[in-house]
């Protein structure tokens, strides 16, 4: 284990990261995916770590990645991307939905992808960020939940919270990239998204339907980790 509770050879990132370096959504990155061969010692680690996500990186050169929640397997999500292309350097990442592209731009890594990848998600408009800022805890109801509103129309800025609402121990999730992916597709603008604490998230839509979607990652600081 190491300082942080974690077993060796994983690393832990936080992923869209606000300005100064605070928050940011935590991940974990098992560099060896072959440690764990199989869908169920993955999903076991996955609960253990107890991250929104954890990936399992199966070829670090062709960018051949497994996703996993502490409850499930995933098809796509972002904040893992955006985490796993910057840790590995790497150009292209190969999911079972097709091959994600990722670039390098000075403080932000971002990614390429299509909607039509992400799970399934309620995108809710509150009419205040106020409204947004007062929520305790989820609101009722079932099922994947991302709560937004305007801070600045004008500007593209968004304050937004996500609720996954599917009983694994993740009550809100803090930067989550699949759902400004959505958001932006939705909107058919670029957009700066305020989440969570102050985790911030880039997305703009592209001509050929993609959306990038990008974000400061930093290697997780035990000191700050809860910061």
């Amino acid at each position: 284990m190491n300082d942080i509770g974690v077993p060796g050879g994983i690393d832990v990132l936080r992923v869209f990261c606000g300005p100064d370096g605070r928050h940011g959504n935590a991940l974990g990155v098992v560099r060896e995916g072959a440690a764990y061969p199989d869908e169920a010692s993955r999903q076991k680690l996955a609960r253990t770590l107890g991250f929104s996500e954890t990936v399992f990186v199966d070829d670090p050169e062709r960018g051949r990645v497994d996703i996993y929640t502490p409850g499930t397997r995933l098809p796509f999500a972002g904040h893992p991307l955006v985490g796993t292309a910057w840790l590995l350097d790497l150009e292209v990442l190969e999911l079972p939905v097709g091959d994600v592209f990722a670039r390098q731009d000075g403080e932000f890594t971002w990614i390429s992808a299509r909607p039509e990848w992400v799970p399934p998600r309620t995108l809710e408009r509150y009419a205040s960020a106020a409204q947004v800022e007062a929520l305790t805890g989820p609101p009722p109801g079932e099922g994947w939940l991302y709560v937004w509103a305007w801070e600045d129309e004008a500007a593209g800025r968004v304050r937004a919270r996500a609720f996954p609402r599917r009983g694994d121990g993740i009550a809100e999730d803090e930067a989550t990239g699949a759902a400004a992916l959505l958001l932006s597709s939705a909107l058919g603008r670029a957009l700066n998204i305020r989440q969570g604490r102050g985790s911030q998230i880039l997305a703009a839509p592209a001509p050929d339907g993609t959306v990038e979607v990008g974000g400061r990652v930093l290697l997780r600081n035990p000191v700050l980790a809860g910061a």
